[in-house]
Formats: C-alpha cells, structure tokens, sequence
C-alpha cells in the first residue's frame, strides 16, 4: 500500500509540475491546481500538506528535469562551443518549451524576492550551466559572460517571442564580435 502512495504521489508530482508549466508560473490557486491534476484541493494538501510543499517537490522534479536536459555528457567531447551553445538556445527557445523558460523565469522572481528555496533552485542551474559550458570552454569568466549573454537573451525571447535576435546576439558573442563603445578597454584583448 505505501509503494502505490509513493508512485501515487510521484506521479502526482509529475502532473502538478506539468501544469505549472503549462501556466508558466507557480502562481496557481490550489483550487486552479486541483482542478488541472483532477484531483479535490483536500486532496491535494492530504498528499502535500501545504501548498508550499507541492511547489518545492515541483521545483525539485524540474531540477531533475532540466539536469538531465543539460548534462555535459549530452553533448560528445570535441563539439564546437558554438554548436553546443546553439543547440542549447534552440532546446531553451523551442515553441513547446516556453512553459518551462516562463517557470523557470518565475522562479528566479521568487529567488530576488527572498526565496531560499527558489535561490538555491537558481544557484543550482547556474553550476549546472557553468559545469556544461567549461567543458567546453575552459575560461570561467568567459562562460559566465556567455552565459549572461545567453541568460539576456532568454528574457528578450520571452518579451520579444523572437528567437533569431537571441541566436545572432550568440553567436556574435561567441565569434567575439562584441567590442567595447569607444573609449572603454575590453578584457578580451
């Protein structure tokens, strides 16, 4: 009888996290999510308890999600940076991807209005990203400004819905087109 709870709520778990996405955000009533998984909102809190604690094992199975989404090893030794980093705009961008570029973004809002749990979920997918990209790219600093570069041109995606202007401003920057404006000395030199 546990084993079947657990895999109940496991599962569970997978169909509250498929709706946050679905909205883009974890900013649903219980009422909305308890309507969208099928399930009463009393319920949802005997599984969970509080709500919080359905958006922390959702967070946490996004986390498992995206980890597995972006392992170094998904992408073999000796692959361009440029490839790499394309191929990881192009999955990010994707149209049936922009539920969970909108979660994601929600959850970095939570994370700069204090939430320790959003904070570590944003800490995570940082060390994650950096870990991927050195792979490839043995210079920290120059992956955390391609990374920035890429982290801007997510948020212009969402804003805009243009994905193109995102990948041109990529790949200049992974050609080092970006000068500094007259006047300022670039590191890059």
């Amino acid at each position: 009888m546990q084993r079947d709870r657990t895999f109940e709520k496991h599962d569970l778990v997978d169909r509250c996290l498929a709706t946050f996405v679905e909205a883009g955000t974890l900013d649903l009533s219980l009422d909305q999510l308890a309507n969208k998984v099928g399930l009463s909102k009393r319920m949802l809190v005997h599984y969970f308890g509080r709500r919080e604690i359905i958006e922390q094992e959702a967070m946490t199975r996004l986390e498992e999600q995206l980890r597995k989404q972006f392992a170094p090893e998904s992408f073999p030794r000796g692959v361009a940076l440029k490839h790499v980093v394309l191929s990881l705009w192009d999955q990010t961008t994707a149209p049936d991807r922009r539920g969970v570029l909108l979660l994601v973004m929600d959850v970095c809002r939570r994370a700069w209005s204090g939430s320790a749990r959003a904070k570590a979920f944003y800490q995570e997918q940082q060390r994650l990203w950096v870990k991927l990209l050195m792979r490839f790219l043995p210079d920290r600093l120059m992956v955390e400004e391609l990374l920035q570069v890429f982290q801007g041109a997510a948020v212009a995606y969402l804003i805009t819905g243009d994905r193109k202007a995102g990948r041109r401003g990529l790949m200049r920057s992974l050609a080092g087109e970006h000068k500094a404006p007259k006047g300022v000395i670039s590191r890059r030199r």
